[in-house]
This record gives structure tokens, sequence and C-alpha cells, in this order.
């Protein structure tokens, strides 16, 4: 759950930290590309604001509901309207006093922590990002506003790039593919059903060994089989 280096890949993609270059053994260099191009060769403004985050804590910054949706000024009110729609807070926030205009610079007095990964969302949905990064997004909310957002997110970037670091196992069961990271190492790297069992065809959790394996059984055995359904039904959709 700690250390393993999930948070590092997010600081790497985005640049946070940089990838150490130059040393004695050039082959052990690494790169993250992205459509084939290196993302340390490009400018800092253009990677971030090509990419989009919904992080495990929602941050939320001083100013009104409006500035925070669209601090370029870029859209119309009723675009602003229509994303809030979305994301179900539109009725919420039709009912606060001044409306788009609320303050929420005290984001507690206004939001719940639920709704503020809602605002959350709106702000990703808005980017029109092609890669969406969840860093344990819905970690903190409860499972009906993670379902919520787990099916807005299906909905709104199926032609997107979906990374997501999971605090339940069920978020990424119907994912394309899992990767384990254990002590900055990928240990493992499959869909999650192929993850699961020891041949492909089989009709329950066979695989004895492996890391993801072991995390899904001890999750329940009710939890498990929820686990292992989603993730065979969405490998033979693909």
């Amino acid at each position: 759950r700690t250390g393993a280096g999930k948070s590092s890949i997010i600081q790497a993609l985005f640049r946070m930290v940089e990838i150490d270059k130059g040393l004695s053994d050039p082959t052990t260099n690494g790169q993250i590309l992205i459509d084939g191009v290196d993302i340390q060769t490009i400018g800092l403004h253009l990677l971030r604001s090509s990419l989009a985050i919904i992080p495990q804590v929602p941050v939320v910054f001083a100013g009104t509901i409006k500035r925070y949706l669209d601090p370029f000024e870029k859209l119309e009110e009723r675009e602003l309207w229509n994303v809030l729609e979305e994301v179900g807070l539109k009725d919420y926030v039709s009912s606060l006093p001044l409306k788009l205009e609320t303050d929420i610079t005290v984001s507690n007095t206004v939001f719940s922590a639920g709704q503020k990964q809602l605002m959350c969302l709106a702000r990703v949905i808005i980017s029109k990002s092609k890669v969406i990064i969840l860093d344990e997004a819905t970690a903190n909310v409860d499972i009906e506003t993670d379902n919520f957002i787990q099916k807005t997110i299906r909905e709104k970037f199926s032609d997107c790039t979906i990374i997501t670091i999971a605090h339940r196992l069920i978020t990424i069961a119907d994912y394309d593919k899992v990767f384990v990271v254990d002590n900055g190492c990928v240990v493992e790297y499959d869909t999650p059903y192929s993850l699961l069992v020891e041949k492909i065809g089989d009709d329950q959790i066979t695989k004895t060994s492996g890391l993801f394996s072991e995390m899904v059984r001890n999750s329940g055995k009710s939890m498990s089989e929820k686990i292992f359904q989603i993730a065979k039904d969405h490998y033979y959709e693909k």
C-alpha cells in the first residue's frame, strides 16, 4: 500500500521529478513516451495542460465556482451548467444563493468531500484531455459516489487513456491492463482476468501465486467473486 512507487509514477508523468539521465550505463536511462513523444523533450506547460488528474485529496482553489471550473474564462455559462449537470451537481449549485458566483475559498463550508471530488471530475471533463490520471481518486468517498465517478469516466473518456491507482480493486476489475508495482518495479502486467487464472477459460480464481491474485483473494469471498466475474466478462467482451 505504501512505498511501492505508485505516486512516483504520477510525479514522473507530470515531471514533478525528472528521470535520471547521464548514468554510466546509457541503457538504464528511462523515458516516458506519449504517442511516441519523449515527454522530456516538450515544455512543461504543453505537457501538463495535456494531462488531467483527479487526486486522492481534491484541491479546490480560492475564488468562485465559476473561476474554479473555468479559470481562463473560455466557456459560456451554459457550458458550465451542462458540465455541472453531467457530474450531478447542477441542482445543488442552483440552490446556492449566488450560484456560480458562490465563493468556495473555504470549500468545506460549501461542498462535502464527495462533492469536491465531483468538482474535480467536472474540471477534467472541461479539459478534454486524452490522458486521465486517477490517483486513488475515490478513496475518501462512499461507494455510491465511487460508482458514479467510475461510470461517468467510462462514458465520457471512452476514447482516452486512463491510468488509475486504485483504492478498491473492484474499481479496476474491468480495465484493459493491470500492472502491479512492488518496491519500485513492475512485477505483474496483464489483463485482470489473466492475472487471476492459471489458464484462460477457468471459471474461478485458480492462480495461487501472484500478488494481484493474492490481493483479490484477500478481499473476501464475496468481493473476490465479484471482481473475478467483472474481470472475466470484460476479457471476453474484448
